[in-house]
């Protein structure tokens, strides 16, 4: 009775058992063991109802994928009489493939002859499908151009990609554990990291345009994209980095509004530059009511500097030219080529009588300053007027340049200004 008992239920555990169970018969002669009990997980997993397993092989769950040099494995351990376990791919009866753990043992009777197979087996296809998952999600990481940084939530690196090694010339395990403000590279002020940390803070996507320093010292621009990664109840526990360096691309672009900006042949403004900067100047003076003057010049006799020498030597008459000027103008003034030989320059902060001193000092410098190209002195005209209220610009220009024809057709090589009222 109580042997009776025990395998009741030994066989009831069996039916319940999560893990699908199998016992064969110990015959290795073609066609192999033949199946003699199956439980309900079994028939679960694969489809088949027990009728159809009883007396049939295992191979029947057998198909393409399954691996050839495992089953050279199993029947070595088969015929040596050893335990065996493996991970391989069976079918179901609809065709269908899945991912199986299994062990298989021997059971030997009292005289210690293998008399059966037990197998357990267990349905894995959702956690191999879950690491394949996580192995192209991290070997895409790896692979990609873009670097990745994961950080803890305190933004202490806990993971690289190689992009990142490639990108700051730091090597992972030299910054493992460390802060990514090792990169900063001075270029932005902390209220900009604050305004980083509020953002990510709030469980939001922070986007920017960053500045780091690379290990040997070079500044990159990075379009960086930073996202908090929150656990179940929400609370931030990693934040991830993903980074593309843009620094050619950021480069180009300065380089395309410092030629939009700039006078090709002198460096100095260019009319665009210049009329975008006043307007902003000219806003600025009428809001504080604060003086604002402008002072136009030209070379002298220029003309027969290009005739008689080419205008190659013009050009380098023209480049020193321009050279003198900003060297001797303030960083507030801005400087502009206006056309041929011909410049102008506005100088915010400054009354009629200051802008009348400035440009006299320019006058004197330009005169100074030996031309070794052309054989001579080159000497400037110089028109100052300072700006009226509710003035446009475009008048402004039109009183300077009225200035600077009385400095002409006075003589040359001085500096006159338009009064108040219009007068010379």
């Amino acid at each position: 009775m109580q042997d009776i008992d025990y395998l009741q239920l030994l066989e009831t555990a069996m039916e319940h058992s999560l893990n699908a169970v199998v016992i064969t018969t110990a015959d290795l002669d073609l066609p192999g063991p033949t199946i003699i009990y199956v439980n309900a997980a079994m028939m679960r997993m694969s489809g088949y109802t027990r009728e159809e397993l009883l007396g049939a092989t295992p191979r029947l769950l057998q198909g393409p994928k399954t691996d050839r040099a495992m089953l050279d494995r199993l029947r070595k351990a088969l015929h040596a009489g050893d335990p065996f376990d493996a991970i391989t791919v069976n079918y179901r009866k609809d065709g269908s493939p899945y991912d199986v753990e299994w062990n298989l043992s021997p059971v030997r009777n009292k005289t210690g002859t293998i008399t059966h197979f037990v197998s357990t087996q267990r349905d894995i296809t959702a956690s191999v499908e879950d690491h394949r998952q996580r192995w192209l999600v991290s070997s895409a990481i790896e692979m990609s151009s873009d670097s990745v940084v994961i950080t803890d939530a305190n933004g202490n690196i806990e993971y690289v990609n190689q992009a990142f090694e490639r990108y700051t010339g730091y090597m992972r395990d030299a910054v493992i554990g460390q802060n990514p403000r090792l990169l900063q590279s001075g270029h932005h002020s902390a209220q900009f990291y604050r305004n980083m940390w509020d953002i990510l803070t709030s469980g939001d996507t922070f986007r920017d345009t960053f500045l780091d320093q690379t290990r040997d010292g070079t500044c990159r621009y990075v379009e960086q994209t930073i996202s908090p990664i929150k656990d179940e109840q929400g609370h931030i526990i990693r934040y991830v980095s993903v980074g593309k360096d843009v620094t050619q691309r950021v480069m180009y672009e300065q380089e395309l509004e410092r030629l939009a900006h700039t006078d090709t042949l002198t460096g100095l403004a260019n009319r665009l530059s210049f009329e975008r900067y006043s307007a902003l100047e000219m806003a600025r003076s009428r809001r504080y009511q604060r003086p604002l003057s402008l002072i136009m010049l030209d070379i002298d006799y220029f003309k027969p500097v290009n005739d008689i020498h080419g205008h190659d030597v013009g050009d380098q008459v023209l480049v020193k030219f321009a050279n003198v000027l900003r060297e001797n103008l303030r960083i507030t003034d801005l400087c502009a080529r206006w056309g041929g030989e011909e410049f102008i320059v506005l100088v915010p902060e400054t009354t009629l009588a200051q802008a009348l001193q400035l440009a006299e000092k320019l006058r004197e410098a330009v005169a100074a300053t030996a031309f070794p190209v052309v054989g001579q002195q080159i000497s400037a005209s110089f028109g100052v007027i300072e700006s009226r209220r509710d003035e446009l610009m475009l008048q402004m220009i039109k009183r300077a340049d009225l200035a600077l024809y009385q400095a002409k057709t006075a003589g040359r090589n001085q500096v006159m200004a338009v009064e108040e009222r219009g007068h010379a």
